[in-house]
């Protein structure tokens, strides 16, 4: 999480100033919360590939499901933002709305535990942790920056620092911590401890409710993001036109394509279920939407100011850049779902002096590296890595990090294949050689997440922030749909036998796959980043 100065800050501190005394109570509930959340997305896939939940499926096909369970997971919590974010501008504040969705949160936790033979009780848990990790996924952050005031807003970045922190600590414990409490107590504990853990992260929150600074709903905008673009849609000014039938066209092809599924029509892939399908859809409305809204968005000036129009042109060039760098996060998130069950097929070398066998018991702790690696890496970078390269004459901008973390990512991949390769070949493999790619992809990670948000925060103007924020949540979304839509396509009979004909196994040519896809987005990233106009939005001093 990246702190970002405020312009209107004075020349010299005020060295009087005091932190917030109401800060304890936001970092404690974020503490607990991450703890809560990652601990059990990391065992996710691990219960679900060996439960009676997905009993009804040959085993063959179980762990192939249970990776498509946790990917719609991630879609929803990555989606749900919208919803979160809509509730707490346009009605109930941050504060209740942060409240409200934490305590479906705890219940979310209480159905994994109370329900882990139980199906519909066992995905409705999965769905109201997606709606109120999600939904609070935008608003804790900014209701911190709500805590602060010209006074004192240069104590906010040591916040946001133990913010960043706090979200890695918690992963890495939990990472290390849950798979055992599955593996030696079963789901009902493993699942109940996030549980208690998201109870007590409610209970701190509202211990802190007379304390808080509560910024109340923002009454809606006349000139927002999406009142520009409807007036650009809807026409009735100077400009070229053609617009409107493109977007049309995006809002016919969604219906079309919900149609299908509904309908379960002859020519609809019986494979593709309703998530995939609703997000290919929005993502048709968006994509359509936003070449129609840029061939006409000259339409909107004298309706809107001229900086809300551009602020818009902005958005949409930056969305660009967002969908190149989906593809990354099918390949990140994979890391606690493919990676997972390739690690269990491995053989934890406990005969070697230096691996932590007292520690490290069980496949799914290698996730455990992820949060370790970025608390090294960011200061790392910061302080050798990039003023380095500087020094070699290479000029290390935002863009040229996210193309080359793209690429990164790609080459773990690989790595990952090359393992499945020797896992296949029917060796023990040492479960110490995942750390090759883990470290890899973490790279690649600290050079696009780190990077992507500042990058973002950068193009556009104060008043589509917000937005801005809403679509980089989105891009992980769409992300997780090209894991669900290529996991769909290996389901045909074509695919199969297109596979078989490679003498690679399933696993091995999806490594390989998702590999080469990154190194294609990498390029098409690179191209477009030397045509990318770059803006600078932060505000003066």
């Amino acid at each position: 999480m990246t702190a970002h100065a405020d312009a209107g800050a004075p020349a010299a501190r005020d060295a009087s100033a005091k932190m917030p005394k109401q800060i304890p109570f936001i970092i404690g509930n974020e503490a607990c919360e991450r703890f809560s959340f990652y601990g059990m997305r990391n065992i996710l896939v691990s219960f679900l590939a060996g439960s009676v939940l997905l009993g009804y499926l040959p085993e063959a096909e179980r762990e192939g499901m249970a990776k498509e369970v946790f990917h719609s997971f991630v879609i929803g919590v990555y989606f749900f933002p919208l919803l979160g974010g809509w509730l707490s501008d346009r009605f109930f504040g941050k504060y209740h709305t942060i409240l409200w969705l934490s305590l479906l949160y705890c219940v979310g936790h209480a159905c994994l535990a109370l329900f882990e033979s139980n199906r519909t009780g066992f995905y409705t848990g999965l769905f109201l942790i997606a709606l109120g990790s999600g939904g609070i996924k935008p608003l804790v952050s900014s209701f911190v920056g709500d805590q602060f005031t010209q006074h004192n807003k240069h104590l906010a970045k040591i916040v946001y620092d133990a913010f960043y922190w706090t979200i890695n600590f918690g992963s890495f414990f939990a990472s290390l911590l849950m798979p055992l409490l599955l593996r030696e107590f079963g789901p009902a504990v493993a699942f109940g401890v996030p549980g208690v853990l998201m109870f007590i992260a409610t209970i701190i929150f509202w211990a802190g409710r007379a304390t808080y600074v509560n910024v109340p709903p923002s009454p809606p905008d006349p000139h927002s993001f999406m009142n520009v673009v409807k007036t650009a849609l809807r026409g009735g000014g100077a400009g070229p036109g053609g617009g409107t039938y493109v977007a049309a066209f995006g809002a016919a092809l969604a219906v079309v394509l919900l149609g299908g599924w509904a309908t379960a029509a002859p020519w609809w892939p019986e494979s593709l279920g309703f998530v995939p399908t609703f997000c290919l859809a929005l993502g048709s409305v968006l994509l359509f939407g936003g070449v129609g809204t840029a061939l006409q968005l000259e339409r909107a000036r004298g309706a809107h100011p001229d900086a809300a129009v551009d602020g818009v042109r902005a958005v949409l060039r930056i969305l660009i850049v967002f969908a190149i760098v989906s593809p990354f996060w099918s390949l990140f998130d994979q890391k606690a779902s493919t990676w997972v069950l390739q690690g269990k097929a491995m053989v934890l070398p406990h005969d070697e002096w230096w691996w932590p066998s007292w520690l490290v018991k069980d496949a799914g702790q290698m996730q455990a590296l992820n949060p370790l690696l970025v608390m090294l890496l960011i200061p790392f970078n910061n302080l050798v890595l990039y003023p380095l390269l500087t020094k070699l004459g290479f000029k290390v901008t935002a863009l040229r990090r996210m193309g080359f973390g793209i690429g990164f990512s790609g080459l773990a991949w690989v790595v990952a294949g090359i393992i499945q390769l020797w896992i296949d070949g029917g060796d023990p493999v040492s479960l110490a050689w995942q750390i090759a790619p883990y470290a890899l992809l973490t790279f690649g990670e600290v050079l696009v997440s780190a990077t992507g948000l500042e990058f973002a925060y950068s193009q556009s103007p104060p008043t589509m922030k917000g937005v801005i924020m809403s679509f980089w949540m989105l891009s992980v979304t769409f992300g997780n749909v090209w894991v669900l839509l290529t996991n769909a396509g290996v389901k045909s009979e074509a695919m199969k036998t297109q596979i078989a004909s490679t003498g690679l196994s399933e696993n091995a040519f999806l490594m390989f796959f998702f590999a080469g896809f990154a190194f294609v987005a990498a390029l098409v990233f690179a191209w477009y980043a030397r045509r990318y106009p770059v803006q600078d939005y932060y505000r003066e001093a």
